[in-house]
């Protein structure tokens, strides 16, 4: 049974072979004609981009079946909208590689698709077609040929038809698959993009990538700017102008009432005090100093001790990391300790903190109801923007019904 359908997948490509090498017979000639009316006016101009594009869309297809057949995988295709006007329209679909392919493959596949079809259409038509001359012979005997053997009897017509029966059924069952698997190798490997242009292709999505996620750590930056001068100007400025009005109300009551003098300054060393709590707090949201105190696994350890949900911390062995990685993965986790203690609904957590050659890996796993990836407030568009901007790579699975997985991967190179 295997062979009987590896058989019929085989003839069924080749006979799709035949088909469109027939009909890539007859687009080549208007193809060339496309090309030719390139340079005229009126209405023939338009023309080149279309037919160019539908001959990609086409090989787009071919390609997917050719991988579709032999199990392998299939690179990407480019499938970027072209710009509107038709001079800006060609240019984008002539420089465009995977028109080269497309236009070379059409060229290839006019007569070897033709071909290769044949056999498929033998391997299908090839035991219909000889049962069909033994019926025929046996309702009106004639002349009959049979693997060109005249049969003027009933033993030459039934040999014969016999062994034409087995050489079309050995070409169904043994010709047909390799012939089908070899042309849709040939054909994908026309098709496919070259390691040049896949690496071209991968390296203009990495500056992409780049460039949004550098667009994306400057806002993230200037909105930190932002906060520090709003909580220093609203915080600590304010304190520091109350101590400012407290200390010049003292200097000059000094010599008339030194007790309202030493009450004022009294005062003003509580603001100094207000006033450097205040700064604290805010480079804490900075570089929090736990962090130059005890490294970044004793300040995670400390976070999961406070956290109100029971939290395992696991550290590995970390060694010396940039302060910028540190600050990052600390308030990563900070953030998802407290999304797990306002949303998650957990009743356990753990973080593991381990450092592969020179990737620093941060993960945060609890058991509640999920429903975090994708969910706005929660602190996961915090964590991205921090991994963002340091490129690494941040994944999260939070399924409904939980339980809710965060694996951040950043780059630790000193």
């Amino acid at each position: 049974m295997n062979m009987l359908v590896r058989g019929w997948r085989a003839a069924r490509y080749l006979l799709r072979a035949f088909a469109t090498g027939l009909a890539a017979m007859v687009a080549l000639p208007v193809l060339a004609l496309c090309a030719m009316a390139i340079p005229l006016g009126g209405l023939g101009v338009p023309l080149p981009p279309h037919a160019l594009e539908g001959v990609r869309r086409w090989a787009a297809w071919e390609h997917r079946e050719a991988c579709e057949y032999t199990g392998a995988e299939r690179p990407p295709w480019p499938e970027a909208p072209p710009p509107t006007g038709w001079r800006r329209r060609l240019r984008h679909t002539l420089d465009d590689p995977a028109t080269s392919r497309s236009v070379r493959w059409l060229l290839a596949h006019a007569p070897l698709g033709t071909l290769a079809g044949m056999v498929g259409l033998v391997a299908v038509l090839g035991v219909p077609s000889a049962l069909g001359k033994l019926a025929v012979w046996w309702a009106m005997p004639e002349p009959l040929t049979f693997l060109g053997v005249p049969a003027h009897g009933w033993g030459v017509a039934l040999g014969g038809g016999l062994a034409e029966i087995v050489a079309f059924a050995a070409v169904f069952l043994w010709a047909a698959p390799p012939l089908a698997g070899g042309y849709a190798r040939l054909t994908a490997r026309l098709l496919s993009p070259s390691e040049a242009e896949l690496r071209a292709d991968r390296l203009t999505e990495r500056v992409e990538e780049l460039s949004h996620t550098r667009a994306e750590a400057l806002q993230a930056h200037g909105a930190e700017l932002r906060r520090i001068e709003r909580d220093l100007h609203d915080g600590a400025q304010a304190q520091l102008v109350t101590l400012a009005m407290r200390v010049g109300l003292a200097e000059r009551v000094v010599t008339d009432d030194p007790d309202q003098a030493a009450r004022l300054l009294r005062e003003a060393r509580g603001s100094a005090e207000d006033a450097m709590t205040e700064l604290r707090d805010v480079i804490r949201t900075m570089y929090p100093p736990v962090l130059a105190d005890r490294g970044l696994g004793g300040a995670v350890s400390a976070l999961g001790s406070r956290c109100a949900v029971p939290t395992h911390v696991r550290v590995g062995e970390l060694g010396t990391l940039p302060a910028a990685v540190e600050a990052a993965a600390y308030f990563g986790v900070a953030e998802a300790l407290t999304n797990v203690t306002r949303h998650s609904g957990a009743t356990s957590a753990e973080v593991r903190l381990e450092r592969l050659g020179q990737t620093l890996r941060v993960g945060i796993h609890d058991n509640g109801t999920g429903g975090a990836e994708g969910a706005d407030g929660t602190g996961i568009n915090g964590i991205r923007r921090r991994v963002a901007a340091l490129d690494g790579t941040i994944s999260v699975s939070s399924p409904a019904g939980g339980p809710t997985v965060i694996e951040v991967e950043l780059p630790c190179a000193s």
